[in-house]
This record gives structure tokens, C-alpha cells and sequence, in this order.
């Protein structure tokens, strides 16, 4: 088993195309936080999985999002910027990007988190995305991680988001009060993950529709993907 999980982090450094001066830095990135959690804080020894990566693995690919999209699109304003900007960042762009580098085949995880299918989970594949940039920004600085993030989100870059999807709310607002319905309304049902890294469970309820429930790592972003769970179930998109 070692041997195949070898060989699949051999095969994801070959697809990022980046050799890690310290491979500790991309082990760590791969390391799923219920790989001994427990141990290290009873130890009081710093935790040697990923979430320190994947919180600054958010705000490097916030910047580069931000970079790019600013050159490509000159004569976009802020909201178009930011509508677009969110597409590319969130859990489910992290999550594609993640499966089409096979991630969750090199993922180093507990035995519980692996027979509950964690390889396959978009949370944890995500979280493993952005800790994997953040281990290339540490390793060899911003432009390699810009190389790497240029060729992992090709893809995301040429097909965006359709546009309701940039807005979820928003279009969800206007398919309810184009029913003749009241606007919806979200509550939070759920909050589980550490105060660093917590990922919020949301509900998303319209007067005479059956409510939904979707996660997300804050509140908004819960929000967003209540609405557009919704949004796809009844057909609008």
C-alpha cells in the first residue's frame, strides 16, 4: 500500500510540475488532519498536517486569481472582478482542480477518514489543493506558485462559472420573487472542523419549496452553495 500511495505522490509532483527542494513541505501539504491530530496536541507538539497550509494555500490563490483576472479583464469592474474571483476559489473549482490531479489518490489519511472515502470527499480534496500551493509557495516562492496555478486552473480559466452560478443568492432571490414567493432565508444548522479551518453546514428555505442544507468553509460560502444546490434541484440552472 505504501508503494501505491508513492507512487501516486511521484505521479501528482510530475502533473504540478514542481520538484520540492523540501519534500517535508509537500508531505505535509498531503497529510489529512486525522493523521495522529490527537497525539500532537497531547504531546503539545505543533500539528504536522495540513491546515496551517491550506489557510495560507486560501490567500496565495486569492492573490493569484486576483492578479490574473485583473490582467485579463481590463475593463471589468469590482463586482465582475469579485464574481469571478469567487468561481475560481471556492471549494468546488479546489475540488475539480484537485481530480484532474488525481490529489486524493496521494493523500495521506487515517484509516476511519480512508474507509469513509475521504480520498473522494470535495472538502478534504480542496483543503489538500490549497495546502499543495501554499507547500510550493514556501518551497520556491510566488512565481512557482504561479507556474503551478496556471496549469492546474487552465481549465477553470477557459470555461467560467455560467453566470448565476458567480451569484447564487441573488438568482435565487429572483426565481423566488418571480414565483410570488418570499425571499429565502438561511440559517446555520451545523459547524464542525477546528476554529481555524471550520466548515459551517447552512439550510436554505423558500415558502412552499423543500429546504436544503450544503456546507461550506464560512458561512457565506455555505450560503452560496445552499443556494446554488437548490438552484440546480429545481431546474433553474
Amino acid at each position: 500500500m505504501a508503494n501505491v500511495r508513492a507512487e501516486a505522490v511521484a505521479e501528482l509532483v510530475r502533473r504540478l510540475g514542481h520538484d520540492f527542494f523540501d519534500p517535508s513541505l509537500l508531505e505535509r501539504a498531503l497529510t489529512h488532519s486525522s493523521v495522529g491530530e490527537g497525539a500532537d496536541k497531547a504531546a503539545g507538539k505543533p500539528a504536522r498536517h495540513n491546515e496551517r497550509l491550506e489557510f495560507l494555500g486560501d490567500r496565495v490563490l486569492g492573490l493569484l486569481v486576483a492578479q490574473r483576472l485583473h490582467k485579463d479583464f481590463p475593463a471589468a469592474d469590482e463586482g465582475e472582478l469579485s464574481s469571478r474571483l469567487h468561481a475560481l476559489v471556492d471549494k468546488h473549482a479546489c475540488g475539480r482542480v484537485g481530480e484532474r490531479l488525481q490529489v486524493g489518490d496521494a493523500l495521506r489519511l487515517s484509516p476511519g477518514e480512508s474507509k469513509t472515502g475521504g480520498r473522494r470527499k470535495e472538502g478534504v480534496v480542496a483543503d489538500a489543493v490549497e495546502a499543495l500551493l501554499a507547500a510550493v509557495f514556501l518551497d520556491a516562492g510566488l512565481d512557482a506558485a504561479r507556474g503551478v496555478f496556471d496549469h492546474a486552473w487552465a481549465e477553470e480559466l477557459a470555461t467560467p462559472a455560467p453566470r448565476a452560478l458567480n451569484n447564487p443568492k441573488s438568482a435565487l432571490q429572483e426565481w423566488a420573487q418571480g414565483l410570488g414567493r418570499p425571499l429565502p432565508t438561511y440559517r446555520v444548522v451545523g459547524q464542525t472542523g477546528s476554529d481555524h479551518a471550520p466548515t459551517f453546514t447552512v439550510e436554505v428555505s423558500i415558502d412552499g419549496v423543500e429546504p436544503l442544507t450544503a456546507p461550506g468553509r464560512s458561512r457565506q460560502d455555505a450560503e452560496k452553495a445552499a443556494a446554488t444546490a437548490m438552484l440546480k434541484r429545481e431546474g433553474v440552472i
